[in-house]
């Protein structure tokens, strides 16, 4: 369901930890009080837990909340961690580079190929 949400959507990730146990009104909140942005845009909000195991995205759609749940049963997500009440935008591209292992410091993941040639 998650490649279904446009390419164009902004995605902002809560840096540092966030308690896993909150749950989409808790999340909805942290995103108003604490990043003084609109739980109801059509953005995506991505949360990671302390162990960085554990990440939740609290996206709006239409008339209700999607919140999708991804656990790692090994290895941990190379997380930002700018200090608390902080986010990071970043494109959709690089939340798939978080969501398959990879950082965020990398360039590229792999050169561009258009038409058998590599840019």
């Amino acid at each position: 369901m998650l490649n279904a949400v446009e390419l164009e959507q902004p995605v902002y990730l809560a840096c540092g930890i966030t308690d896993m146990r909150k749950s989409i009104d808790g999340l909805a909140a942290l995103v108003q009080e604490s990043f003084k942005l609109d739980p109801f845009s059509p953005c995506l909000f991505v949360f990671c837990n302390r162990q960085r195991n554990k990440l939740k995205i609290l996206h709006w759609q239409h008339n209700g909340f999607w919140l999708y749940y991804r656990r790692l049963e090994r290895g941990r997500f190379e997380w930002p961690d700018l200090g608390s009440n902080k986010t990071l935008t970043v494109t959709r591209r690089e939340l798939n580079w978080l969501l398959d292992g990879l950082s965020l410091s990398q360039g590229k993941a792999h050169p561009k190929v258009v038409a058998n040639k590599v840019i």
